[in-house]
């Protein structure tokens, strides 16, 4: 079952289900879910490893940061590939799994985000790959509305989350095994 919006804010208010939120979606949410705002992007360079006990992910290089104080864009090239994270931080109770999706004039620009599911227990904020597959430059401006979060009910409850993306972060500096 998919959780409405009044659902959503009970859970803001009594567990923190989304900290960090902009004031609109605290008192005008739209849809089924939250509206997320983009908090930094990062360059990925250098090499990644995917073995069956081991991985490596690329290196990384924060290129952009939100700051409320002032203004900020990224113009994305066709073809470009950056990993981006949210200004809102994520914290799944055990009964609840989420998913991102893009909003509609993101995917309309020719951005498109890639991403997994948003696994129970899971805190922190959230880091996708966001790549313009369109035939032009995009601006978007850091703080900006970009990807929709829907929030699930787990029948019989999840397993936790055990991985090693815990908290928000975006990459691996060395081969890590696998939990």
């Amino acid at each position: 079952m998919i959780l409405g919006p009044k659902e959503l804010l009970r859970l803001v208010k009594k567990v923190k289900l989304v900290e960090g939120l902009s004031e609109r979606e605290l008192t005008n949410p739209e849809g089924a879910g939250f509206d997320l705002r983009l908090g930094e992007v990062f360059k990925i360079k250098g090499s990644a490893f995917l073995g069956e006990t081991e991985r490596k992910t690329p290196d990384i290089k924060s290129v952009k940061v939100y700051d409320p104080k002032k203004k900020g864009s990224i113009k994305i090239k066709p073809g470009d590939f950056f990993l981006v994270k949210t200004i809102e931080k994520i914290n799944l109770p055990l009964n609840l799994s989420a998913v991102i999706i893009p909003r509609t004039t993101t995917f309309r620009s020719g951005l498109f985000i890639r991403t997994g599911p948003i696994q129970p227990g899971y805190s922190g904020e959230l880091t996708f790959g966001l790549k313009n597959e369109g035939p032009i430059a995009v601006e978007i401006e850091m703080g900006a509305r970009f990807v929709h979060v829907i929030f699930h009910e787990i029948k019989g409850g999840g397993s936790k989350y055990r991985g090693q993306w815990q908290g928000g972060r975006v990459s691996a500096t060395k081969k890590e095994k696998q939990v």
